[in-house]
């Protein structure tokens, strides 16, 4: 592993360590946790792991019983009516919005992070969920014994059709997409990682900030050489 020019050499390093293990939910936390541990003083993994534990904790405190449809209907009250987890409109191209340490702390950040803390808050009650990675506008797709749902946490956490999905879509994109699956495809924990990346590349190129540009760019390379 080459040592990191411009990305914080803990970071990086975090970062790193996650790759053999991307296929997992830990895997795909961590990553994200190192990514933020660029632009984040004093981030503390265990401790953000810690948070997102006792938010499943409350949430199954709460039911008695696994029915698939309380679980998911105390999810949706804890997460978006009492912690209230909201995409933030003000400040959408903010690099905070990407940071899961910092999107924990102020409970808004950009889509895909949001869907993170979905997914792993989720995930720890039972059910499984795949990222959504329709183009300008990451979704979450929870799975139940019955019912596939799409969920957007960027607006409180919102169920949508299928129909309702393209639609929003093409309210970020301002461009009409093709009703085929593709573009409702389930997102590799690569890809929500990589997109993440490319998220902030954005931000920081837009801002000018050339260091913190390229510190995203090591992060991205070492997770396209996993690839191959």
């Amino acid at each position: 592993m080459t040592r990191p020019e411009h990305c914080r050499p803990a970071a990086f390093q975090l970062f790193a360590e996650q790759i053999p293990v991307l296929d997992t939910a830990e895997g795909l936390l961590n990553a994200a946790v190192a990514i933020s541990m660029h632009g984040l003083n004093h981030v503390d993994p265990a401790g953000v792991e810690h948070q997102l534990q006792d938010m499943a904790d409350q949430i199954l405190s709460r039911v008695s019983g696994s029915q698939p449809q309380a679980l998911l209907a105390h999810l949706h009250h804890y997460l978006f009516d009492e912690f209230h987890l909201r995409g933030n409109t003000k400040e959408y191209y903010c690099a905070d919005n990407s940071y899961l340490p910092r999107v924990l702390q102020t409970r808004t950040g950009i889509p895909i992070a949001l869907c993170l803390v979905y997914k792993i808050v989720a995930e720890r009650i039972g059910f499984h969920v795949e990222g959504v990675n329709a183009p300008g506008h990451f979704l979450a797709r929870v799975f139940t014994e019955k019912d596939t749902l799409i969920v957007d946490p960027f607006f409180a956490g919102g169920v949508l059709t299928e129909a309702e999905a393209f639609a929003r879509v093409e309210e970020f994109t301002g461009r009409a997409v093709p009703r085929v699956e593709e573009y409702l495809a389930a997102a590799t924990h690569a890809q929500w990682l990589s997109r993440m990346l490319v998220n902030l590349q954005h931000v920081f190129a837009t801002q000018e900030r050339r260091a913190d540009l390229a510190a995203m760019s090591e992060l991205q390379t070492l997770l396209d050489y996993s690839l191959y």
